[in-house]
């Protein structure tokens, strides 16, 4: 369900990220044929959310599998608005890495993303649910991860009552999932078809195997039926809950 809800809200996300633009304003993102960048594109709306992305990521210190696994097909998912999509795509990979070295401009990123979006209230409430869903992705919404997107949501002029309702709807969502299914260890090992003897390397390696022969676009991209493509994504939830379940019992 978790990684059900990820693919669900970077559709939404994408979605709205591509509507309502004028073709003259080249520094939004469109989906009507490929972009030709103008500019630079740390100024341009998907080097601007790449940037609000690699803060609200390292907020907590850290970024764990799930977080890189979204942030690797977002930045896919962006770049293939543009020409040249692999080198757009290491570009975005660059910016985010540079913002991911400091917090001080935050809000300065996010001023300039309203200022790009400032006609489409309902396009910057879907970013906000993107950096939530990107926070709360690995179960543990701390501080510090409040703090940062509160300070966004303010820059990007967001109602309070509307971010507050979001934080609500996925603590509510993470606290039910974790009450509705609790993976054993025993039954974690079993997922990820590994011993509990196997060093990290090899199950890290094994946990990668079995994402690229589950994952929902790679199924999709073979041609499978929708019920196919629902049982991989399923699948693919459980093999992440193990992933994380056998690193803190390895710890």
């Amino acid at each position: 369900m978790t990684q059900l809800l990820v693919l669900v809200l970077v559709g939404i996300v994408f979605y709205m990220l591509t509507r309502g633009y004028k073709s003259s304003d080249f520094q939004n993102i469109k989906v009507d044929g490929k972009q030709k960048l103008k500019g630079d594109l740390q100024d341009h709306e998907a080097g601007l959310l790449v940037s609000l992305m690699a803060k609200v990521a390292k907020a907590d210190g850290k970024v764990s599998e799930l977080e890189a696994e979204l942030l690797s097909h977002t930045f896919t998912d962006i770049a293939n608005h543009f020409e040249d999509s692999q080198n757009i795509r290491e570009q975005l990979k660059a910016i985010y890495k540079e913002q991911m070295e400091s917090f001080e401009n935050t809000i300065d990123i996010a001023q300039r993303y309203f200022h790009l979006t400032k006609r489409d209230y309902q396009k910057r409430l879907k970013v906000l649910e993107y950096l939530l869903n990107l926070a709360f992705i690995d179960n543990d919404f701390s501080k510090t991860e409040f703090m940062i997107t509160e300070d966004i949501a303010n820059a990007l002029q967001i109602k309070k009552s509307d971010f507050e309702s979001m934080i609500a709807q996925f603590e509510h969502y993470y606290a039910s999932k974790k009450q509705a299914h609790k993976l054993s260890i025993e039954k974690a090992y079993e997922v990820l078809e590994v011993n509990q003897n196997d060093d990290m390397a090899t199950i890290k390696k094994q946990y990668r195997k079995l994402v690229k022969q589950n994952h929902p676009d790679i199924v999709t991209g073979q041609g499978a039926s929708q019920s196919i493509i629902d049982e991989a994504t399923e699948k693919l939830q459980q093999i992440n809950e193990a992933y994380e379940l056998i690193k803190k019992h390895k710890g």
